[in-house]
């Protein structure tokens, strides 16, 4: 199956309207760089963040694709929505800098953007032109207590089916909530394993991947949409049992070194091409435009 450019006949951003949006990318760049190392440094050298900087690179991409028919469409926003916007933004930027809280930090600057982007487009510029905007807000990172009770039932639900998956084998298992004693070895399901970080970039780039193939229609979108949480949830428990196998054959030291972190890439991958693979063999079945296969 091929992409089709959202794009379309779309003429593309050239090197004078680059020169007229260079004070606001200035500015972007003072206000968002020290937030992007920081992202870098506590989030996107993490498996939970590991897709930050695709979103970050693909929706900027996006974005800058759609700026021509922004600009066609767009009138300038009203003064005081954007004034209400900026002061909203600020604040949040500020105080998640300066007591070191990322998620507020990014929000910050995530809401002052879009008041930029409003005071040169307007609201129904922004509105036809929603996705790339919700697309970037996939980089904002999940307050901490968010993610544990978000990734509570799920470490409990893949944790009960691992062990079920794994007892026929005749390999000795207890299972006591999230934690697995496995032989002589005692497995903790953590937040790396249990799903929600392979789902959020297997959501992020299965959006992507649908928003390129708009032309399908939405009720094949929406199809492919539903599958994303059962194929992440496959994927990790896939991840669990391998780890299990590899502690108990080889050893702690094996099961929770080098192996653990690419065993989770390697099933990130495993779960993109498995959607891809849906994909492929479920447009033959929903109709779906040819110029869009």
């Amino acid at each position: 199956m091929t992409a089709v450019s959202e794009g379309g006949g779309a003429p593309r951003p050239n090197l004078k309207r680059l020169v007229e949006f260079l004070p606001l990318i200035l500015a972007g760049i003072a206000l968002g760089a020290p937030t992007m190392v920081r992202l870098g440094q506590q989030v996107w050298s993490m498996e939970i963040g590991a897709h930050g900087p695709i979103v970050l690179a693909t929706g900027a991409w996006l974005l800058w694709r759609r700026i021509p028919a922004m600009t066609a469409e767009g009138r300038p926003g009203h003064p005081g929505l954007t004034f209400l916007a900026v002061a909203l933004s600020l604040p949040v930027y500020i105080v998640g800098r300066a007591y070191d809280l990322i998620s507020l930090e990014t929000a910050g600057v995530y809401g002052f953007g879009l008041a930029v982007l409003h005071d040169r487009f307007g609201v129904t510029a922004m509105l036809k032109n929603w996705f790339p905007l919700f697309y970037l807000g996939l980089l904002l990172p999940i307050p901490g207590w968010l993610l544990d009770e978000a990734t509570a039932p799920l470490k409990l639900f893949v944790s009960a089916l691992s062990a079920g998956l794994v007892e026929p084998l005749g390999i000795p298992i207890v299972r006591e909530g999230v934690t697995m004693t496995v032989g002589p070895y005692q497995l903790l399901v953590e937040d790396a394993c249990s799903g929600l970080n392979s789902l959020i970039g297997l959501i992020a780039i299965t959006l992507f991947y649908i928003y390129l193939l708009r032309n399908a229609g939405w009720r094949y979108s929406a199809f492919l949409v539903c599958l994303i949480i059962p194929v992440a949830i496959a994927a990790n428990v896939l991840r669990i049992v391998t780890l299990i196998l590899l502690t108990y054959y080889f050893g702690d030291a094996v099961g929770q070194g080098f192996l653990h972190v690419t065993a989770g890439l390697f099933l990130f991958a495993v779960s993109l091409a498995l959607m891809f693979a849906i994909d492929s063999v479920a447009s033959r079945f929903f109709k779906v435009p040819a110029e869009a296969r």
